[in-house]
């Protein structure tokens, strides 16, 4: 399993510091939650943050976009440097329209989709889709308890997109360390997302190097 650090739990007055060190922690992505105060009840930053600080390593930018209207800002995370571009399937944006311009700069197209909903909600849009965001927990906020009771969407998503013939990789958000990771693995996720697990830990590489040995 890929372990993707969330930038949301980093020291933001390091913020260069902060990804060398999760590079050199051997993490395999970093996640950057960007969140408009609308969506969710949260706000934190936009792209210019991201552009600052993507020359401080060659990881892959996971950017999950918890905002409204994604569609409006599409071009200027495609020029910060995102490699994935994740937008929620309860947006406002028209949801096929958007996953178009993501892979239209050549960038990774993802959709999430929070706690209450389906996991059929992705289902007309897999054609267009690298991944699959199941939340294990609300958006917003980072430190929530994992909600277990999400996984199942894995299994459903995975089956639907084989039974079309299209290969998709399933990440999760919310909650994921030591005590829960080994869930994830057993059902069947290929990312997880760890923010304060990996970010406040005494040793980052120590602790990425957990996760992956207790994801096997």
């Amino acid at each position: 399993m890929k372990i993707a650090p969330s930038f949301l739990s980093c020291d933001f007055s390091k913020l260069g510091e902060e990804l060398v060190r999760m590079d050199k922690a051997g993490a395999d992505l970093i996640h950057l939650d960007v969140m408009d105060g609308h969506f969710v009840p949260n706000i934190t930053f936009g792209a210019p943050v991201i552009k600052w600080g993507r020359p401080y390593t060659k990881l892959p930018f996971d950017v999950h976009l918890m905002i409204s209207e994604p569609h409006r800002y599409i071009k200027d995370f495609a020029e910060a440097g995102a490699d994935i571009i994740t937008i929620h399937v309860e947006c406002d944006s028209d949801i096929g329209e958007t996953l178009d311009l993501i892979n239209s700069y050549g960038i990774k197209a993802a959709l999430s989709v929070k706690p209450n909903t389906p996991a059929s909600a992705v289902f007309p849009y897999i054609d267009k889709l690298y991944m699959v965001l199941v939340m294990t927990v609300e958006p917003g906020f980072g430190g929530q308890s994992f909600m277990a009771d999400m996984l199942p969407k894995v299994k459903e998503i995975k089956d639907y997109a084989k039974s079309v013939g299209h290969d998709i990789v399933i990440e999760a958000d919310g909650g994921i360390n030591e005590a829960t990771i080994a869930q994830c693995s057993e059902a069947g996720i290929d990312i997880s997302v760890s923010g304060t697990g990996v970010f406040k830990a005494d040793d980052a590489a120590a602790a990425i190097a957990d996760l992956k040995k207790l994801s096997k």
